[in-house]
């Protein structure tokens, strides 16, 4: 069936200036998803899944443009002990990064194995971006596996000693990032993932990750807080049998932001836990779209966000569970709630449970009010000043979904980062 001719139009012009690189095993993939994408078209505003938010700033051929912003703050991971891979405008920096040694797991480039004639990533490249794109059409993520220039593919065979660290630095105000990472967990490996950093003014970016049995993965990303910054990221997993794959994001400020996370739970007594956590002010749309798909016996999944707004900010959660036929004793819980600081913002939500086994426990809930004012007044009785007050209330409202982070140094660092964001709109 052939596109709409505003769709078509929109989509011919966002990727006219866009180069298909070519050769080695990996043209393939790229060629495939570029049908993909043909095929499906970019996103328009009458589509199902981003009626709540405009795509138009993602789909502009123009020069995008954000202003760099320079804080006195450190990252939020410094200090921590972990092997530093740093990019730049979405091109890796060997200058900035540590050698890619690390017992346990092997890193390359991403632009550097793509030419090769053979390599195990072969089987994982594109692949479940393209499993992830049924029931639901996700085309910036075919349009990034086409057009990826750079990222990682990162093999894990062991339980390295420390985080591996992804810092994405932004040094021109009209960069624009294609990134694509590959992460293969083998069985009985575990492997903490961090990232952080604004990346370029607009970044489109996808990691796609395969959990043998028993392996695991801790993944904890810091968004912001580039004001000006637009950026669309998509996160595929598939998880094998007793594995496990906890991710957490936070994300500060940015115009515009949607994290996508499709995860197949394959394997039996599997676990699956995505949290996020956004606090937003004024010019400020944040959108967390995640598809959970069980389809396997005993497995759990915890969806957990919260998002705290002011000053005319938008949030959206499009969430859902889909339990496959077969799939008992399927455990799924998904929460979505938004404290909303003043009567200018808004949240749009849109919860969704699609069940075909019969012994199953899911539930979903959503929310959305203003600060709890018996709380606030109890606070102010014992000598807490208003606007401290309003901060421990906000940051207890969000501690469920920084509880999602398993590490408790990394946890501590979420908050203190928030903590400095509350403290700075005081």
């Amino acid at each position: 069936m052939a596109l709409p001719d505003r769709k078509q139009s929109a989509t011919e012009a966002r990727m006219a200036g866009l180069v298909l690189p070519t050769g080695g095993w990996i043209e393939a993939s790229r060629r495939e998803a570029l049908d993909r994408v043909t095929a499906m078209g970019l996103p328009q505003r009458r589509d199902e899944y981003w009626k709540y938010t405009r795509p138009d700033m993602l789909l502009d051929p123009g020069t995008p443009h954000a202003g760099l912003l320079r804080t006195g703050e450190n990252p939020i991971f410094d200090g921590v002990d972990s092997l530093n891979i740093v990019f730049v405008d979405g091109v890796y920096d060997a200058e900035s990064s540590d050698d890619m040694s690390l017992e346990g797991v092997k890193i390359e480039r991403l632009a550097e194995i793509g030419a090769s004639d053979i390599h195990w990533a072969k089987s994982l490249y594109g692949m479940l971006e393209a499993r992830g794109q049924t029931p639901v059409e996700r085309p910036f993520a075919a349009m990034n596996t086409a057009f990826a220039t750079d990222g990682l593919v990162i093999h894990v065979t062991g339980k390295p000693s420390k985080p591996i660290s992804l810092i994405y630095r932004q040094e021109s105000e009209t960069s624009d990032a294609i990134m694509h990472h590959l992460l293969r967990v083998e069985s009985g490996a575990e492997v903490t993932l961090l990232e952080t950093g604004p990346a370029a003014a607009r970044f489109n970016h996808c990691t796609e990750v395969d959990i043998a049995d028993g392996g695991t993965l801790h993944h904890v990303r810091a968004q912001g807080r580039d004001h000006k910054r637009k950026a669309v990221t998509h996160m595929f997993a598939r998880l094998g049998e007793q594995s496990v794959f906890k991710s957490f994001t936070l994300t500060v400020n940015g115009i515009l932001t949607r994290n996508e996370c499709v995860i197949e739970l394959t394997g039996d007594d599997a676990m699956a836990h995505v949290a996020g956590a956004c606090v937003g002010d004024g010019e400020f749309h944040h959108d967390d779209t995640v598809f959970v798909t069980h389809d396997a016996v005993n497995c759990e999944s915890r969806q957990v966000f919260k998002k705290v707004l002011r000053n005319g900010a938008t949030g959206v959660f499009q969430g859902k569970i889909l339990v496959k036929e077969g799939a008992q004793k399927t455990d799924g819980y998904q929460i979505s709630q938004s404290l909303l600081l003043d009567g200018d913002s808004q949240f749009l939500a849109k919860p969704e449970l699609e069940i075909y086994a019969d012994d199953v426990a899911c539930s979903h809930g959503s929310t959305s009010g203003a600060i709890d004012e018996e709380a606030l007044f109890y606070l102010r009785t014992r000598g807490v000043p208003h606007s401290a007050a309003t901060d421990l209330l906000t940051l207890a409202f969000l501690a469920e979904a920084v509880d999602e982070i398993e590490d408790n140094a990394l946890a501590e660092k979420i908050v203190e980062r928030l903590e400095n964001w509350l403290a700075r709109r005081r």
